[in-house]
C-alpha cells in the first residue's frame, strides 16, 4: 500500500511541473506561489477542524523547527522551484528534484556525521556529472534564462532535501497531516510580507483567467495537500533516503507530459544527464 501510495506522490509531483510551467506563461511565479500556498493552508485547515483529535500542544522546543520547516518550504523551496520553472523546461526542473537522494546524504555526512564509502563516493560524483551535463545544454552562459532557471532547480531540490530531513522527526512526533499543516501555515506567513516587498510582482488580480484559477487549485490543493501529505507520511513509515530515491521517476515522468502537452523535445544533453544522474543516485542509495 506504501508504496502505491509513494507511486501516485509522484505522478502528482511530476504532473505539477507541467500545470507550473503552463500557469507562469502568463502569470508571474510569486503571484502563483501566493495562491498555492493559500489555497494548500485553507486545505489543510479544513482537513485538520475534522481531525480535532490530532491536534496536539506544540513543545517550545519544536517551535523553532516548525518555523525552519515553514521557511524552507515556502519561501525558499516553493519559491525556486516556481521562478525556475518559469526559466527552463520542465523536465529540466524535474531532472533536479531526482537529485534530492543526493542532497540528502551530503546534508547527512556534513550535518549529522554520516560516514562516505567508495560507492556513496562513486554515485555523488556521478549525480554531479549529469547536473553538469544538464547544465552544459545552455553552454553555460550565465546570464541567459535558462541556465540560471537550471542553477534555481538545483537551489529548490536542495531545499527540498533539507526539508525532508528536518521533517522527518516532527513527522513522527505529530503525525503526517498535523506537521504538514503547521508548515504551511508557518511558510505562508513568511511568505505574506515578502510576496508584498517584491517590487512589480503584487497584483493578485492579474490573469484571473478559468485555466489559472483551476492551475492553482491544483497546485494548492492536489500538489501541497494530497502531494505533500503523502510524502510526510510515507516519511513515517521508511527512511528518508529510501523514500527520496523514488524521485527518480520525476523526469521519466516529466518529460513524458512535457513532450505530449508543451511539445518540449527530449534531447541528448537531458538523456544523457538523466541516465548519469539517476545511475549515481542509485549507487549514492546502494552504498
Amino acid at each position: 500500500m506504501i508504496h502505491f501510495l509513494i507511486l501516485l506522490q509522484q505522478v502528482i509531483a511530476s504532473s505539477t511541473h507541467i500545470v507550473a510551467k503552463g500557469l507562469t506563461f502568463g502569470v508571474v511565479p510569486a503571484v502563483v506561489l501566493f495562491y498555492r500556498a493559500a489555497i494548500s493552508c485553507l486545505v489543510y485547515i479544513v482537513w485538520m477542524s475534522f481531525k480535532r483529535k490530532e491536534i496536539r500542544k506544540i513543545d517550545r522546543k519544536d517551535i523553532k523547527y516548525i518555523i525552519m520547516l515553514g521557511i524552507i518550504n515556502i519561501p525558499l523551496n516553493q519559491f525556486l522551484f516556481l521562478n525556475a520553472i518559469s526559466m527552463t523546461t520542465a523536465p529540466n526542473v524535474s531532472l533536479a528534484y531526482a537529485l534530492t537522494p543526493a542532497f540528502v546524504f551530503v546534508i547527512a555526512v556534513v550535518f549529522l556525521g554520516e560516514r562516505m564509502n567508495m560507492l556513496k563516493t562513486t554515485g555523488i560524483l556521478l549525480a554531479i556529472t549529469g547536473a553538469v551535463i544538464l547544465l552544459s545544454e545552455k553552454g553555460f552562459n550565465f546570464t541567459s534564462d535558462g541556465f540560471k532557471g537550471d542553477l534555481l532547480a538545483l537551489s529548490a531540490s536542495f531545499a527540498w532535501a533539507l526539508y525532508t530531513i528536518l521533517g522527518k522527526k516532527i513527522t513522527r512526533k505529530y503525525g503526517a497531516i498535523y506537521a504538514t499543516t503547521l508548515s504551511m501555515v508557518t511558510g505562508f506567513i513568511f511568505y505574506i510580507p515578502i510576496f508584498f516587498l517584491l517590487p512589480g510582482e503584487n497584483n493578485l488580480t492579474a490573469d484571473l483567467t478559468e485555466m489559472n484559477l483551476l492551475g492553482f487549485l491544483y497546485l494548492g490543493a492536489i500538489t501541497s495537500g494530497i502531494g505533500y501529505a503523502i510524502w510526510y507520511y510515507a516519511l513515517t513509515k521508511i527512511d528518508a533516503s529510501k523514500l527520496a530515491v523514488f524521485n527518480n521517476l520525476q523526469p521519466v515522468l516529466t518529460a513524458a507530459m512535457a513532450f505530449f502537452i508543451f511539445d518540449t523535445p527530449i534531447t541528448l544533453y537531458f538523456i544523457g544527464g538523466a541516465v548519469t544522474v539517476i545511475t549515481g543516485v542509485v549507487l549514492t542509495q546502494k552504498g
